[in-house]
């Protein structure tokens, strides 16, 4: 257990609700409350039981009441942080949260920074640095299936299989300082044969591990689709269509959607992250060009374009300049407007390959269904089911990436010069590569880094 001072922060969302917490955790959290609260029995609560609560009053500096609350209090090492916490439970408006938390401050605490309680929970061993991260993606979750994956993460499933690997590593390793310094002892000697099949079982296993990696990535921020064409080939009305409402303005008029509208989808689980762009073509008015900037900034980042064409209308140069730039890109091409007589020449599309066409209607819905079974089936191998663990985390697979690399290092001193000494470095670079996805060998400057992205009161 580390000793920190008192933090102190609001660890519900800001707004009118039912109730606000206010969370207190450190040694002095105790002291710090029973001076601003009053119990209806006129007891203080230095000698509350631990995971009990109790019901008064607020006060403030002048001993008028500001609000009437529930306290509970934690004992650690069995808390979040694994340190004594007290939350506050008061009502849920944003003035009377702010003054109970100012109370709080004046009389000793530290406001918390952004993640710091979960930082506390880590530096205190109560969860690894890949559990501490889940908890921020349950927090921002956007379907049941990352929800999930997130949860099974902060459930230590990922690190438990991170920690195997690792313990597999540590015993190679092991085996060959065991070989090499003490050859002239009854040990089990690790040949250079021997050490080459257990390194290549733990890349495979690797392996695995990084090919949940794109999946996982996209559960977890959600997957970047643009809706790029023309002015009025009917992005928009793709948009509020798949989104079943009206979200963006729709008229004839070209040019209408000046600015980037981004919106959140569930198709199938996959978090998708729908960005309906300004028409691209050449314009002179100001607003409509800064629009169309934003678009093609757009496109550049994202995981997929859905392009759009006006079946009613032949293709034209504009339209061939967007086909060429999509190809390197995953896309899927629509030819909007069915229902009206068809002018676009097929013959114009064979550098577009034909599994990737889809006919719709934006206006009636059809073609729309057929559009979100197809992007499923782009990102996802089969149906999306969440296994034991999966990467989600960015971080982790490029962790995972460079314990691959050490591991086929290994391997190449192994088959080059038989050295199992040589390739023992490499493997215990593997293990600590590995132990950075669970905050072992981590930096504490890169620890730091992580919780920044936290919110503030987690």
């Amino acid at each position: 257990m580390k000793e920190f001072d008192t933090i102190a922060a609001i660890a519900t969302p800001i707004g009118e609700g039912g109730i606000s917490i206010i969370r207190v955790s450190g040694k002095n959290c105790l002291v710090i409350v029973n001076n601003i609260f009053k119990s209806k029995n006129h007891k203080d609560i230095l000698d509350i039981k631990p995971y009990t609560m109790k019901y008064g009053n607020i006060i403030d500096s002048n001993g008028e009441t500001l609000d009437e609350v529930i306290i509970s209090f934690m004992k650690g090492p069995k808390s979040f942080t694994a340190e004594d916490t007290v939350e506050i439970n008061c009502h849920g408006g944003i003035l009377v949260t702010k003054m109970i938390l100012e109370e709080v401050l004046k009389n000793g605490a530290r406001l918390a920074e952004p993640g710091e309680f979960t930082k506390r929970a880590f530096l205190n061993g109560r969860i690894d640095l890949s559990q501490a991260e889940a908890v921020m993606d349950i927090i921002t979750s956007k379907t049941e299936k990352s929800m999930k994956a997130a949860m099974m993460q902060a459930e230590g499933r990922v690190s438990k299989e991170i920690n195997r690997l690792r313990t597999k590593l540590l015993e190679i390793i092991a085996h060959i300082e065991a070989t090499v310094d003490y050859p002239e002892d009854d040990l089990e000697e690790m040949t250079s044969e021997k050490t080459y099949e257990e390194i290549s079982k733990i890349l495979k296993e690797i392996n695995e591990l990084i090919l949940t990696a794109d999946e996982g990535k996209i559960l977890r921020e959600g997957l970047k689709t643009a809706i790029v064409g023309k002015p009025n080939v009917g992005k928009s009305s793709l948009l509020n269509s798949l989104l079943e409402e009206k979200r963006a303005i729709v008229t004839e008029v070209a040019g209408t959607t000046r600015d980037v509208i981004e919106e959140h989808l569930n198709i199938a689980g996959i978090p998708i992250k729908l960005i309906d762009t300004a028409g691209i073509r050449e314009t002179e008015d100001i607003v409509e060009k800064i629009g169309v900037e934003k678009s093609k900034k757009k496109i550049e980042e994202a995981d997929l374009i859905i392009f759009m064409l006006d079946s009613s209308e032949s293709l034209d140069e504009k339209d061939l300049e967007i086909i060429k730039y999509i190809k390197n890109k995953k896309y899927i091409v629509l030819l909007n407007k069915v229902d009206l007589p068809k002018k676009l020449d097929f013959n114009d599309l064979r550098d577009i390959e034909s599994k990737n066409i889809i006919e719709i209607s934006a206006k009636s819905g059809f073609g729309t269904q057929k559009l979100k079974e197809k992007i499923e089936k782009m990102f996802f191998r089969g149906d999306i089911k969440i296994k034991e663990y999966i990467i989600t985390n960015t971080r982790h697979k490029a962790a995972l990436i460079r314990a691959k690399i050490n591991l086929e290092d290994a391997e190449l001193a192994i088959k080059n010069t038989s050295a199992i000494d040589l390739a023992s470095i490499d493997i215990r670079n593997a293990w600590h590569s590995l132990g950075e996805i669970t905050g072992d060998t981590l930096e504490e400057d890169l620890i730091d880094k992580i919780f920044k992205d936290f919110c503030l009161g987690k």
